[in-house]
């Protein structure tokens, strides 16, 4: 369990930098060089390597040099464990909220309660 929680605290900040989620979001579509995944951005090449280089840290990305290209793609599977992890903790809350309403409900309905005001 331990590890798993680095491996997501590890994507979770790789996700927080509003470039890599630009990257993340741009791989979503396929694999794309780091000279294409660097065009849209105004940074230099070297800070989109580094950038590229917490995303692959992290387990969200992976790349594969051929000749003098080297290739990003995204990994889906380490974004389903992101999405994972949020929709438990969706799901967790909304039983909770459920379970409030329907306390809330029950405590108007009996005789002698007054609603809320």
């Amino acid at each position: 369990m331990l590890n798993q929680s680095t491996s997501l605290d590890l994507m979770f900040q790789a996700l927080a930098d509003p470039t890599r989620r630009i990257m993340v979001e741009r791989l979503s579509q396929g694999p794309a060089s780091v000279s294409e995944l660097a065009k849209p951005l105004t940074m230099s090449l070297p800070a989109v390597v580094q950038h590229l280089q917490i995303l692959e840290t992290s387990g969200l990305v992976r790349s594969e040099k051929i000749g003098r290209v080297r290739t990003v793609t995204i990994e889906p599977g380490a974004l389903q464990r992101v999405e994972q992890w949020v929709n438990d903790r969706r799901m967790l809350w909304e039983r909770r909220l459920d379970r409030l309403g329907a306390y809330l409900a029950q405590s108007t309905d009996e005789p002698g309660q007054e609603g809320p005001a």
